[in-house]
């Protein structure tokens, strides 16, 4: 059976290149962009990140997250992107796949240290990775939480031992 994913600000740079693979690879992709389909998508709407509903996300395998900013007045859109994009998948199958900068990854195996802290870090970078870092820090919620307590429940994988629950 065929994938089926959307790509949401299908028009940017990383996201033409995900559509472009995806396409490659026989999987049936829409875009959705709020401008002209600039892209190598089989399907595509104009429609505003912000204007689309549980049902236009209905029926796909996969989410792709592409939204991006680089100005400071605009940096507010990637949190409130992936907010918006989970709170619409909420309780469905579909799988959400952010489109995320190299900054909030850790760089060491304690987890206390990230790229975006090396002082070789460009400083240019920095708004947009921390507006990433709030995003993925949005997306590790009391839900997920909860979910992998009751994982660990049904499953017992961790009898007598101490663990925790981490983004991966």
């Amino acid at each position: 059976m065929t994938k089926k994913i959307a790509v949401v600000a299908a028009n940017g740079r990383v996201a033409g290149k995900v559509i472009e693979e995806a396409v490659s690879r026989g999987f049936d992709v829409t875009g959705f962009g709020r401008k002209a389909n600039n892209t190598k998508a089989q399907h595509y709407v104009q429609k505003d990140l912000f204007d689309l509903t549980k049902e236009d996300l209905q029926g796909f395998d996969a989410v792709v997250d592409a939204a991006g900013a680089w100005t400071l007045d605009t940096m507010y859109v990637i949190p409130k992107a992936a907010i918006y994009l989970a709170d619409l998948l909420k309780g469905t199958e579909t799988r959400m796949v952010v489109v995320g900068g190299a900054g909030s990854l850790y760089i060491n195996k304690e987890h206390t240290s990230t790229v975006e802290l090396q002082p070789t870090f460009p400083d240019s970078y920095k708004p947009v990775s921390a507006a990433h870092g709030l995003a993925l820090a949005e997306l590790l919620s009391y839900a997920d939480y909860a979910i992998a307590m009751v994982d660990e429940i049904e499953k017992g994988n961790h009898i007598q031992q101490r663990i925790s629950v981490v983004r991966a």
